[in-house]
């Protein structure tokens, strides 16, 4: 009876630790299912955000009705949201008219004293030549209001050049091509004559802040005979150039300065006949349509210490080998793409930046005389050679993006050769993105690169020295005190390395290099001292503490010799010196400081983690190894290092996944300058860094903003494969040194 009495207490205990032990269990198990729940869900969101940018873009007619009013088409335009739409007839009326229904809105007559021989437009403003050598330049817009909450719109006519017409031939000849640019100093008007003449013309524009009327002064006028007829000409918005494309394939750059016609001329010779052309947004790229269905883009680069129209890309109709000659090209007003439609009623989408073809459509099945995008492109409206109107609606909200523009080099406007660049915003609405990830990438990896440099071989010589070496009072203070340095707040370390290291480094950058020399050569001069130290076994283990002020000694007898040395050998500075005679150029924030200051906030985490490793090896082993006669380096390389190196191996992958996630740090001391330039004295712009300047900025779900999410998976899945490759590999390290 007593031991059953006894029997049943101890029968209850065990079932409360059963049942704590499966408690534990389950709750270990959930938190490690909830990590792994997380880690998938923040996966997937990341995915969420970034599939929707590489959909195709769709097109689809959505109404097709008889031209509303008389007259032929000569231009077309649309407001913003594509619900009204407006005709530039060659009776001399401007109709505007639902779009969805083809009812007239409004209906202007201009009343012209003469015939419309040509039209060209740019964005809303149109040009207008006359059969008697005149001009005349509209621009149509659209007051909107919300009269009983309706959104209402109310077009009207503005005439940014005066509405009296503007005489650009003296001998009054039909104008039978026609363009103009406007800016802010003045106009400039370009037109061909049908007895082959070229003429330019340049005008002063002042409008009264009061009044609000515009006067116009002729600066100058020149003119050219020429000997063919033109098909198309373009004005750039400069003035400086004026192209024209003749029969037989021939593209003219004529050079213009104030006074006209500088008489420099450039001719370009194509295999096939030119029927348009067109300039791309902005107006820096030159779009030029081929009868072969094909269109290509050039653009003036530098070269030889001037400036030559260049072949940037081409874009081949898609998927029809009896190609079509093309008819007309529409830009789009906000980006970089553009619609060509050819004389079989085809009409094919690109964006010039990615070099891609979007979509294409034909319903019309003839031949395509106009087209006007919305303003937000959402819109297409396109005018046959039937007189009939096509309403597309567009689907293409993600053009920019393709693998090139990603990862390969691109051609941009204004660069004189393709190259990978980052730049995701500027000040003008011609702007050309840049999204190639990678300088960010490349970035990344050269921070983690010479932070790991300058970071590993301290932490991990200082952890064999405190896990073998080191006496045991001396470890229990170092060791905790170098872990509690990864408390440091990143931020704090980035806002030293801004403001005090960077111009310290800058300062004292020979001293820096030579504190690379002199500090090995202060300890081979310690170690060679230490031999004659009496009764050395009495600081054994402490060696460390002695050393450090040798080692602050070094540290400040470099910095003091930093400045004979650049008067010496550098005539005083070695920043010019670098720049002058090697051509290494300075950027105070560099690879040099990120090194030395992210290299600090590692060494904590790859320390502690091999130490740890490394203090955890048998002692029978150790002792063994002793026993049999080798000495203690000998054991620590034979015996502890391999039986250490999964431990080891794990402390590096650690310390390298901190570091290129680090943000704060290289967001403070790098410059965050997206170069791909490895020099130690060059600043970088890493994903994180990228990620944390640019997210609150970028709008929501547009291409910037899925860009920068890509941005994030893309780190997601690098430090995800790279640690899981780390694994694999310490776990092999493990089996291999199992038997030790």
């Amino acid at each position: 009876m007593k031991d059953q009495s006894l029997q049943t207490p101890m029968k209850a205990r065990y079932n409360q630790r059963a049942l704590k032990d499966r408690l534990t269990r389950y709750f270990v198990g959930a938190g490690g299912i909830s990590v792994i729940i997380a880690i998938l869900l923040i996966f997937f969101y990341l995915l969420y955000v970034v599939v929707p940018m590489f959909g195709s873009a769709e097109i689809k007619e959505s109404v097709t009705y008889i031209s509303p009013g008389e007259g032929k088409t000569l231009h077309l335009g649309l407001e913003e949201q594509g619900t009204i739409g407006v005709r530039f007839t060659d009776n001399g009326h401007i109709i505007f008219f639902s779009t969805d229904s083809g009812v007239i809105v409004q209906d202007i007559d201009l009343t012209l004293p003469a015939r419309i021989t040509s039209v060209s437009s740019n964005l809303d403003l149109v040009v207008l030549g006359l059969e008697n050598g005149s001009a005349l330049a509209v621009r149509y817009k659209f007051d909107l209001s919300y009269p009983d909450d309706i959104r209402t719109l109310t077009p009207r006519l503005e005439y940014p050049l005066g509405e009296e017409l503007l005489s650009l031939d003296e001998s009054e000849q039909a104008l039978t091509q026609v363009v103009v640019q406007l800016n802010e100093d003045g106009a400039g008007l370009a037109a061909t004559t049908i007895d082959n003449r070229l003429v330019a013309t340049r005008y002063l524009r002042e409008e009264s802040f009061i009044s609000g009327d515009i006067s116009i002064e002729l600066e100058s006028k020149s003119e050219l005979a020429i000997e063919t007829s033109i098909d198309s000409i373009i004005l750039t918005p400069a003035l400086d150039h004026l192209y024209t494309a003749t029969s037989g394939g021939t593209l003219t750059d004529y050079s213009l300065d104030e006074d006209g016609f500088d008489g420099n001329t450039t001719e370009y010779n194509f295999i096939q006949e030119i029927t348009r052309l067109k300039l791309l947004l902005g107006g820096s790229s030159l779009l030029i349509g081929l009868e072969n269905g094909e269109v290509q883009q050039w653009m003036s680069v530098r070269k030889d210490g001037g400036r030559e129209l260049t072949f940037i890309r081409a874009f081949p109709k898609n998927g029809d080998n009896n190609r079509q000659a093309v008819t007309y090209i529409a830009t789009e007003q906000q980006r970089k793409g553009f619609a060509v439609a050819d004389s079989k009623g085809s009409i094919t989408l690109y964006y010039s930046t990615s070099q891609r073809t979007l979509a294409d459509i034909n319903t019309a099945e003839t031949s395509i005389e106009n087209m006007a995008w919305s303003t937000r492109a959402q819109h297409l409206l396109v005018a046959d050679d039937k007189n009939q109107l096509h309403l597309y609606q567009v689907h293409n909200e993600y053009p920019e993006i393709s693998w090139d523009v990603l990862w390969g080099k691109v051609w941009y406007e204004g660069y004189d050769e393709a190259d990978y660049i980052w730049q995701s915003s500027a000040s003008t609405n011609e702007f050309e993105p840049k999204f190639s990830l990678m300088p960010l990438s490349f970035g990344t990896i050269k921070a983690a690169f010479y932070a790991m440099i300058f970071a590993v071989p301290i932490a991990i010589f200082g952890a064999i020295f405190t896990a073998q070496f080191m006496a045991p009072r001396m470890r229990q203070t170092v060791k905790p005190s170098i872990e509690i340095m990864e408390a440091l707040p990143t931020v704090i370390l980035g806002f030293l390395a801004g403001l005090w290291l960077a111009p310290y480094v800058e300062t004292h950058l020979a001293g820096i290099f030579t504190l690379l020399l002199i500090l090995p050569a202060g300890f081979i001069l310690c170690a060679w001292l230490w031999r004659f130290v009496p009764n050395k076994s009495v600081f054994e283990g402490w060696e460390a503490l002695i050393l450090i002020p040798v080692v602050l000694f070094l540290i400040w007898l470099s910095m003091v010799l930093s400045s004979p040395i650049e008067i010496l050998f550098f005539d005083g500075d070695l920043r010019s010196h670098m720049s002058n005679e090697w051509g290494l150029s300075y950027d105070q924030r560099n690879a040099l400081v990120v090194g030395l200051i992210m290299g600090f906030a590692v060494i904590p985490t790859i320390f502690s983690i091999a130490e740890d490793a490394l203090f955890s090896v048998p002692q029978h082993l150790v002792r063994g190894s002793l026993a049999l006669g080798a000495t203690r380096w000998q054991t620590m390389t034979s015996v502890v290092l391999p039986a250490a190196s999964p431990g080891i191996f794990s402390a590096i992958m650690m310390g390298f996944g901190r570091a290129v996630g680090e943000t704060m740090i290289v967001l403070m001391a790098t410059g965050n300058t997206p170069l791909m330039d490895m020099s130690i004295f060059q600043g970088m712009r890493t994903l994180a860094a990228n990620l944390a300047v640019e997210v609150p900025e970028a709008e929501v779900f547009s291409t910037h903003y899925r860009v920068l999410f890509l941005a994030a998976l893309i780190l997601f899945l690098f430090t995800f494969v790279f640690n899981t490759l780390a694994e694999i590999i310490r776990h092999r390290l493990r089996q291999r040194y199992s038997g030790l």
